[in-house]
């Protein structure tokens, strides 16, 4: 740019500039790239994806979110579909394959209306409509669950079905009496911890069910502890391992003696010093285990350290100990036993204590663990999964997080929708008829985003290896003809016309994230009509200041002296 025949400089030196048409386009080919990276993982019969590191190592998974948090995209716009991925997972812990795949399509369909020379604000306006109606035709399409009765057969076979969508992708799906058991183990686990909410459904904090994992044994191997599992030993050979009617003090108090916070310093002139000195410190130690065991408890789990002369005396007493246990293994111990947490040993009660049918040291795989086994009415839960080898431990503790998540959205809100593409096939029905209805270019906008709903269906059918185009008319000519639950089974690669009897079904929860979450993403990328990146910087140049005085000129002066 010039003025008068003199260069005016807006921006540095190397910064290059993409707008209008092309700055959305080169946007909507990057996210459009990511989406297509996860169009073939989803689904039962996804495919997995290899994803290496810098440092070599490898993770071999399926689930949309740790795809997209292990690749190292650089691409702003695509970066944009990740940050989506991993809000829907923080949300609702499912559907990101799916909502970064139909922000993808989305983005593709626009792109075709831009071909035409539609504008984007009428595009966005469109998507927006659509987003609306589709969460309203939600609401119509679902079926609600009867979930009064968390511990009734009828209530739990239904979470199942919930649970089985959810499970049915991952990789130890189908694996019969393994998968079986796992689930049940995750039913148990939500409906352990579930709390009733006053409006209705109940409030499931993840963080009250803990994951562990150990090498060894197999999936069918893994176990509920209502209780705790702590991976640590009993820290001396004369305390007892195995404790019944435990009744534990749960510290975040040392069991040593501390040093003050104040430099000081004791003169001793002859051994007798040192021996008075040892003497009571030995008796200050001993005063703690005494008051510990005068209140009952037969059990102590310290967060802090365990000094060796008190752990003798806690031995003398047949006491079992264990120390520097995490801080929130503490805390979820105080949910799970009903204990209070015991910061000053002098003033604890024996109210403070929690109670446990069983504390048991065990070998696991290589290691040693302390099981708390046996709580009443625990707040707090723990899974110990178990695998053959690192990669199916961590693949089988992403499945099991997958399906908690489930498990809490369906019992937030207790409605569901049939799966298999069932719901996108209904509302992309539903959309055409709405469009018609709102006219203009608005219209077309309306009817892209029911062709890109539409098209999770036919990624469904494709994973599955059935013919796209026949079987997606087989599909729509079922809706048209009023099957609102018809589906792809893609398990045994047939349309169905109902999905509920094959129990493939989704939480209402998922549908409405994944739908929130692409629309907001795609239009966000649609509104950029103007990409400026600055210049990489040069060697030796400091991030966001000049190269002192001399550098002066190039601060955006256009060489004017």
């Amino acid at each position: 740019m010039s003025a008068g025949g003199i260069p005016v400089l807006l921006l540095k030196e190397g910064t290059s500039r993409n707008t209008g048409r092309d700055a959305i386009k080169n946007n909507i080919v990057a996210a459009s790239t990511l989406a297509e990276m996860l169009r073939t993982s989803l689904g039962p019969k996804g495919l997995d994806k290899m994803l290496i590191d810098s440092f070599g190592d490898v993770t071999i998974t399926n689930d949309g979110a740790t795809i997209v948090k292990e690749m190292e995209i650089q691409h702003p716009a695509a970066k944009l579909l990740v940050e989506t991925a991993k809000a829907t997972d923080a949300e609702v812990g499912d559907g990101t394959t799916t909502s970064v795949v139909l922000a993808g399509l989305l983005l593709q369909k626009a792109e075709s209306l831009l071909d035409q020379n539609i504008h984007p604000t009428i595009i966005i306006e469109g998507y927006k409509k659509a987003q609306a109606k589709s969460l309203e035709l939600l609401r119509q399409i679902a079926t609600k669950v009867d979930i009064s009765d968390l511990n009734s057969p009828t209530t739990r076979v239904e979470l199942k079905k919930v649970l089985y969508t959810t499970m049915a992708s991952k990789f130890m799906a189908g694996e019969g009496v393994s998968f079986d058991k796992l689930m049940d183990i995750m039913v148990d686990a939500v409906v352990t911890v579930a709390d009733p909410m006053p409006t209705g459904g109940f409030n499931v904090s993840l963080d009250n069910v803990k994951i562990d994992k150990k090498k060894g044994g197999t999936i069918e191997d893994s176990m509920l502890i209502h209780g705790l599992v702590l991976d640590k030993e009993v820290v001396h050979p004369g305390m007892p391992r195995r404790v019944e009617k435990a009744k534990i003090a749960v510290l975040d108090a040392a069991l040593e003696v501390e040093k003050p916070e104040i430099s000081a310093k004791i003169s001793i002139t002859s051994p007798e010093q040192i021996k008075a000195f040892l003497d009571e410190e030995a008796n200050y130690l001993k005063k703690m285990v005494d008051k510990l065991a005068s209140i009952g408890a037969n059990v102590v789990v310290c967060q802090k350290g365990i000094d060796d002369v008190a752990q003798h005396f806690l031995a003398k007493k047949g006491i079992l100990a264990v120390r520097r246990v995490k801080r929130s293994d503490i805390e979820k111990l105080e949910r799970a036993l009903g204990a209070k947490i015991i910061s000053s040993i002098e003033n604890a009660t024996a109210e403070d204590l929690g109670y446990a049918e069983l504390v048991e040291e065990r070998k696991v795989g290589n290691d040693k663990m302390v099981f708390i086994e046996g709580a009443k009415n625990p707040k707090a839960v723990n899974i110990l999964i178990r695998g053959s080898n690192d990669m199916a431990l961590d693949e089988a503790e992403r499945s099991i997080n997958d399906g908690l998540h489930s498990l809490r959205n369906i019992l937030r809100d207790p409605y569901t929708l049939p799966g298999g593409g069932a719901t996108e096939v209904e509302l992309a029905t539903r959309l055409r008829e709405y469009a018609k209805s709102v006219g203009g270019k608005e219209q077309l906008a309306i009817e892209a985003y029911a062709d890109a709903l539409e098209e999770i269906a036919n990624v469904l059918i494709e994973t599955a290896g059935l013919d796209s185009i026949s079987t997606l008319m087989e599909l729509r000519s079922k809706h048209a003809s009023g099957h609102v639950n018809a589906g792809v089974d893609v398990i045994n690669g047939k349309i169905m016309d109902d999905m509920y009897k094959i129990n493939v079904v989704d939480a209402i929860r998922v549908k409405e994230q994944v739908i929130k979450g692409a629309t907001e993403a795609a239009t966000a990328i649609m509104k950029i009509d103007d990409i400026i990146a600055a210049a990489p910087p040069k060697a030796g140049e400091k991030k966001g200041g000049s190269e002192g005085p001399e550098g002066m000129p190039g601060a955006g002066m256009g060489g004017l002296d």
